[in-house]
């Protein structure tokens, strides 16, 4: 009961409600957001499209950021490895880049089974998966997982719009809203990236969780 007591205290202590820079970007996107779904043309929301490159593009930062963490390297080492199959996600293991149906339309693409040597691509990738949380147990990153859970600062902006583009690309994909799902993905991406960028290259939410190792 004194450590849940003492976990709610300091709670209290941890939430962030300064502004940094690094938080214009999701809320950029935020407001972007209703502008895209009433005005914006559909086929921007398409594979390949210009949304969804700058996915690939915020992703690729994230994984940046991850590589040249100033703390916690393992843990952050395994971060990049999820942005690797973050990234395959989004391009369908490169299906969507390189398979397109000519003729087809901006969505027609071969199946793997159409593609020589597809079959090899879902074992390849959840191959890389199981690698990535082998690493992520073996290298101990668990632990730094929870040493945040229990005492990094929480920019509260950055947790809050992660959430709503959990929440709304949930509701996008399920009621078939192609833009609002698209922007919501990339709302989650860009507060991705922000909550990384500050845990893994700010120094006040450096030294927060450090005196805690």
């Amino acid at each position: 009961m004194e450590h849940i007591k003492n976990f709610f205290k300091e709670l209290k202590e941890r939430v962030d409600f300064k502004f940094y820079p690094v938080l214009l970007a999701p809320i950029i996107i935020l407001l972007l957001t209703p502008i895209c779904i009433k005005w914006l043309p559909l086929h921007f929301a398409n594979e390949n499209s210009l949304i969804e490159n700058f996915q690939l593009v915020v992703i690729l930062f994230t994984f940046i950021f991850c590589v040249k963490a100033k703390t916690d390297k393992p843990f952050f080492y395994s971060m990049a490895l999820v942005m690797i199959i973050i990234f395959l996600r989004e391009i369908n293991c490169g299906r969507t880049v390189f398979f397109l149906i000519p003729g087809g339309g901006p969505n027609a693409f071969y199946s793997w089974k159409e593609i020589p040597y597809g079959w090899l691509a879902h074992p390849l990738y959840g191959l890389f998966m199981v690698c990535s949380g082998l690493y992520f147990i073996i290298s101990k990153s668990y632990k730094t997982l929870w040493n945040y859970f229990l005492h990094a600062r929480l920019t509260i902006y950055a947790w809050v719009f992660m959430f709503l583009g959990m929440i709304f690309g949930t509701l996008g994909e399920e009621w078939g809203a192609f833009m609002l799902e698209e922007m919501t993905e990339t709302l989650f991406y860009v507060s991705l990236m922000a909550l990384i960028f500050m845990q893994s290259q700010n120094k006040e939410y450096i030294e927060t969780t450090e005196k805690f190792n």
